[in-house]
């Protein structure tokens, strides 16, 4: 690693320390926020309750400092308590705009799935367009913005499962699963006292200039070709060699599946304290990239087929690139300033 990179890095590996002094374990799901936070993407975070999936988001929040919201949802939820509605003002005789807690850096969607189709299709503009239409204006969010929204798997009754177009919309989708025992005994120890809160270690600002360090990792042309490979193959099992997943499957992942692996990947990288990406940094994260765009088919739901259960066939299917080769071509591939 470079001095330059070295500099940009460290207030990763601090954010990191901070969050840990109050969330035990966890280590993927903590790394994956912070994947998200430097790709510019926005997560689903999915896990029965107690797994600290909020606090998780709201320690980060606090890490990274900047306007935080929070929004539980709920079935009687509106569009308009998400982004804002247009007020009449009685004694200017003036429509005024209030605008709705979209209009933040990190906005915590707590329990995504227990809101209507209508309030949760309202998120599709701003997490796409970065921007929201009140009446007939349209209004830009801050910068940086990202969703993080958690779901609840367990429970069926009085929830709305999120349509394929919303679950496009997360660059990740994280699957959150039980503590170690170890792992509970210092959970329990440290709730059962004064828990120490986490201090700011970047504003908005420094968190746009990490953004931009991250652009700079290298990709190299044959880890782009690695990740298009690991997305066709969900759409073309019989080309892959994985027929049998192909009867597991109504539609494959899509292009942005392709474009958030390497958006993704490159982030990890820098977590990792390199200026390049390797296969690995992909690979690592294509069931959080992928999982989520995957349309099980009957079959697969009747055999309680999970996608993990699918990308467990597939992608062992798809050769990866040899890392020494990207290794050297990223040193003549780097900038000087790098």
């Amino acid at each position: 690693m470079t001095a330059s990179h070295a500099d940009t890095h460290g207030p990763m590996e601090q954010m990191l320390y901070e969050i840990k002094k109050v969330i035990v374990g966890q280590d993927e799901l903590l790394e994956r926020l912070l994947v998200a936070l430097l790709a510019r993407g926005h997560i689903l975070v999915e896990g029965v309750p107690g797994l600290a999936k909020t606090l998780a988001i709201k320690t980060l929040a606090a890490a990274v400092g900047g306007d935080f919201k929070r929004v539980q949802f709920t079935p009687d939820l509106v569009p308009a308590d998400l982004t804002g509605t247009r007020i009449y003002n009685q004694q200017s005789g003036e429509f005024q705009t209030s605008f709705g807690p979209v209009f933040t850096n990190l906005l915590l969607a707590d329990e995504i799935n227990r809101a209507p189709a209508k309030v949760q299709s309202a998120l599709l503009e701003v997490m796409q367009e970065r921007h929201v239409t009140i009446g007939r204006e349209t209004y830009p969010v801050p910068n940086p913005f990202l969703v993080l929204a958690t779901q609840n798997p367990i429970e069926s009754e009085g929830t709305y499962a999120l349509p394929e177009a919303q679950q496009d919309r997360f660059m990740l989708k994280v699957l959150v699963g039980y503590p170690t025992q170890t792992e509970e005994f210092v959970i329990v120890e440290r709730m059962t006292r004064a828990v120490e809160a986490a201090q700011q270690v970047v504003n908005a600002d420094q968190l746009i200039a990490l953004q931009h360090a991250a652009d700079e990792v290298y990709v190299d042309p044959s880890l782009i070709e690695y990740a298009v490979k690991l997305v066709r193959a969900t759409r073309d099992a019989a080309a892959a060699g994985t027929e049998d997943s192909g009867r597991l499957l109504e539609f494959g992942a899509s292009p942005r599946a392709s474009i958030n692996l390497i958006l993704a990947g490159r982030a990890l990288a820098f977590i990792r304290g390199r200026n390049y990406a390797l296969p690995q940094d992909v690979r690592d994260l294509a069931y959080d990239v992928i999982r989520h765009r995957l349309v099980l088919s009957y079959e697969a739901l009747a055999s309680n087929v999970s996608a993990d259960d699918v990308l467990d066939q597939i992608l062992p299917s798809v050769a990866a690139p040899e890392a020494s080769l990207i290794e050297a071509r990223s040193t003549n591939a780097a900038p000087s300033g790098r």
